[in-house]
């Protein structure tokens, strides 16, 4: 995970910059693809189906990972990344902010 520990440092301080949940997700997944992470994506959970909420670069390859909050399942990442324990990492850290993020209150949302 050493090949990472700029991504994870990046993540801390957005997380600690806080803001708008949606603001967030988007700034760690940005910061995740400055660091060489090709393609990441951040999918909800809504009425127990999976919605896809932000992503950046082109689909490919890598590890999906659930987003856990308090032992409920609030979305996935997926990370083209072979790095299963980084993705793990990353779930963990975005998890609070997927809880409450993307209630776009019925209106349309294009990535």
């Amino acid at each position: 995970m050493t090949q990472y520990t700029a991504a994870l440092e990046a993540i801390d301080r957005i997380l600690n910059r806080g803001g708008e949940a949606d603001d967030v997700l988007r700034a760690v997944l940005a910061a995740l693809h400055e660091r060489g992470v090709t393609y990441a994506a951040i999918r909800f959970v809504e009425d127990g189906v999976l919605v896809d909420g932000p992503r950046i670069g082109a689909r490919a390859e890598g590890c999906v990972t659930p987003i856990v909050y308090e032992g409920n399942r609030v979305g996935e990442l997926e990370l083209a990344v072979e790095d299963a324990t980084f993705a793990r990492r990353v779930a963990t850290l975005i998890s609070a902010h997927v809880l409450v993020a993307w209630d776009t209150g019925g209106e349309a949302w294009t990535p």
